[in-house]
């Protein structure tokens, strides 16, 4: 589904934040790109979200060259098969949980009534079949999160894109929205989780582990790890 050869990227001042990774995910994959700050691991996530570009190299997504696609293509891309969910919610305040689902699918061309049933279904679909009509400030942190999962996968993306998901959450919110994640990567979704937290990622099936914009351990690659980490020696 994911194929990231040789990829680089760097910005003004000689700032290298990804050097040389090579990354393959099969759909339907569960796992967790893991390190420090300043590892690469958010260039990742823009890297495979299609929000970033890679200085060198090549990004294939679902069969597509996102090099040589243009800019209103890679937004047609994200539209249909990338759902994010960040740290820190971005949910529209002011806005009940349906409307913030809903709104999520303006660019999917669908009309405003199909867009709040399938909000209502997947909010549902998330436990928050009660929580419909509530603003943000009326959810806890977990309900948010909850919300910005199902806005992320109202569309239903084939790639679920989670960036420190349970960062901003207590143990037991955390705990609720990892068990959600893992559900709908069960039903198919492909679903890469990029986090700070080893413990946390030494609980997915495939663990990615990242040091100074490498990539330095593949649980899925013992041969790959090796080589690599050789490197850095």
């Amino acid at each position: 589904m994911i194929t990231l050869t040789d990829v680089t990227r760097t910005y003004p001042g000689g700032v290298t934040a990804l050097d040389g990774v090579h990354l393959r995910m099969s759909r339907g994959e569960l796992l967790g790109i893991v390190g420090p700050s300043g590892s690469g691991k958010s260039t990742m996530l823009h890297i495979l979200g299609t929000l970033d570009k890679p200085t060198s190299g090549t990004v294939r997504i679902g069969g597509h060259d996102v090099g040589a696609l243009s800019d209103a293509e890679l937004s047609a891309l994200r539209a249909r098969r990338i759902g994010f969910v960040f740290q820190q919610f971005h949910l529209a305040s002011g806005t009940s949980a349906l409307d913030n689902v809903a709104d999520g699918l303006l660019y999917t061309g669908r009309a405003r009534a199909e867009r709040r049933r399938r909000a209502e279904a997947v909010l549902h679909r998330v436990g928050l079949g009660h929580r419909l009509d509530h603003e943000p400030h009326e959810l806890s942190g977990g309900e948010r999160q909850r919300v910005a999962i199902a806005r992320a996968v109202a569309g239903e993306p084939s790639l679920l894109l989670a960036d420190e998901p349970t960062g901003a959450l207590d143990t037991a919110a955390g705990a609720g929205v990892l068990r959600l994640l893992r559900d709908l990567h069960a039903t198919g979704t492909t679903v890469v989780i990029i986090t700070h937290d080893r413990e946390l990622a030494a609980g997915l099936p495939r663990q990615v582990r990242m040091r100074d914009g490498r990539i330095v351990e593949d649980s899925a690659n013992p041969a790959y790890v090796t080589d690599r980490a050789e490197e850095h020696r």
